[in-house]
């Protein structure tokens, strides 16, 4: 099944995205959105060729609706003021900006047994405070990646047990005094 998202997918708190079973797609599109939710699995679907998209009016409760502005071009953007999010067996490349962004006081992020591909800047791992805990486990950083297999601020981070064979130029990167615990990679 091949999706093409012309607007972000904007994702409510508890719930799943699971694609086992079937061949899921969502490709030449615009990504997926979490943000300001709990308790999300994104698991075994396979994200390519995500670029811009435009904004839309979207409806946050029944009696409220608001303009959402033009997305930033990630595959998973912005997990954003979220916690306990795990994002599994998922397959990403060729985006316009990140695969992967998780910024702004989320915490409890797991990133695990997937694999990334033709890109410059894989995870950037953001936050103003040091509440983000986020573990990228049993990934493969696959060929054409540039940077950003990893790039915290603040927080602490457990990166164990990836395949880096690949990296440009570098893989695991923290700036402004992050906690990184890097294991068997």
């Amino acid at each position: 099944m091949n999706i093409r998202l012309s607007q972000e997918l904007i994702m409510q708190s508890d719930k799943t995205i699971d694609g086992r079973g079937a061949p899921i797609n969502i490709i030449h599109g615009v990504g997926i959105n979490p943000q300001f939710v709990k308790n999300v699995i994104i698991h075994n679907i396979h994200i390519r060729h995500i670029f811009y998209g435009s904004g839309n009016n979207v409806i946050d409760v029944v009696v409220h609706f608001g303009l959402r502005t033009q997305n930033d071009e990630d595959g998973i953007s912005n997990i954003f003021g979220n916690s306990n999010i795990w994002i599994d067996h998922v397959s990403m490349s060729n985006y316009v900006n990140g695969l992967v962004d998780a910024i702004e006081g989320s915490t409890g992020i797991t990133i695990s047994n997937s694999h990334f591909t033709d890109h410059n800047k894989a995870h950037d791992l953001t936050s103003k405070d040091k509440i983000m805990q986020v573990m990228i486990a049993f990934n493969h950083f696959g060929n054409r990646l540039i940077q950003r297999m990893t790039r915290c601020r603040w927080g602490f981070i457990h990166v164990i047990n990836n395949d880096y064979t690949h990296w440009n130029m570098y893989a695991i990167e923290g700036n402004s005094n992050p906690t990184i615990i890097s294991q068997g990679n």
